[in-house]
């Protein structure tokens, strides 16, 4: 039996979140465990129930979207966040992928897309509409030519952590370094794997150190 993707929807509008509950909810392997209507609500859910796909919208009260997302993945660093939202401006798209959020859709989007998005996202797969992929192709086309992104699938965090490691150190010093958790630590270290589609530390450091980052002890 396949494994239920465990689903929190974070939203300010009841009717649209009743409506994507019932629609998550209508696909088999598909669960939505929790809701909240405002960006502080979403983190105190999300932290409680540690769902495996957050779907958050980027304007609530209280606390904004982009800021929920960097305080959630500041502690669960594996979980995927899937933005569905109103707005596609530059600023807010690429806010959301440097807060960490590996998908990206409009609200008109249609529901099957989804519900794959949902589901991709919670296989550790990232995946943005077609006009969001165009506009991240277009802005990394142009910052290339200037000054080089090292992984900008990576949040700064887990870069920082990347580049401790491509330097030889461990975790417990990694955390020591950044005043983090080990568990934190540990966290942020599986979702660079993820991120970077390497089966163990030693692949993170060559692909690291074949970037720049680091330099063997």
């Amino acid at each position: 039996m396949d494994a239920l993707t465990r689903v929190v929807i974070a939203d300010d509008h009841p009717v649209f979140r009743r409506g994507l509950k019932a629609l998550l909810d209508s696909e088999a392997g598909l669960s939505v465990v929790g809701e909240a209507s405002d960006g502080q609500e979403a983190v105190k859910v999300v932290l409680d129930l540690e769902p495996d796909v957050v779907v958050m919208d980027l304007h609530m009260p209280v606390l904004g979207g982009v800021e929920a997302a960097k305080q959630i993945l500041e502690v669960l660093p594996s979980l995927g966040v899937l933005v569905l939202t109103m707005h596609e401006d530059d600023e807010l798209v690429f806010a959301a992928m440097k807060a960490g959020a590996r998908g990206y859709l409009v609200k008109t989007t249609d529901d099957d897309e989804i519900v794959r998005a949902v589901q991709a996202i919670g296989a550790g797969e990232a995946i943005f509409s077609a006009t969001i992929a165009q506009r991240m192709m277009g802005y990394f086309t142009a910052i290339s030519s200037s000054k080089a992104v090292v992984f900008p699938q990576l949040t700064d965090r887990e870069r920082d952590v990347l580049e401790l490691m491509a330097s030889g150190l461990d975790n417990a010093s990694i955390a020591h370094r950044l005043s983090l958790s080990q568990k934190t630590v540990r966290n942020r270290v599986s979702a660079i794997f993820t991120k970077l589609q390497v089966a163990d530390r030693a692949q993170a450091i060559v692909r690291a150190r074949e970037a720049g980052l680091g330099s063997p002890s």
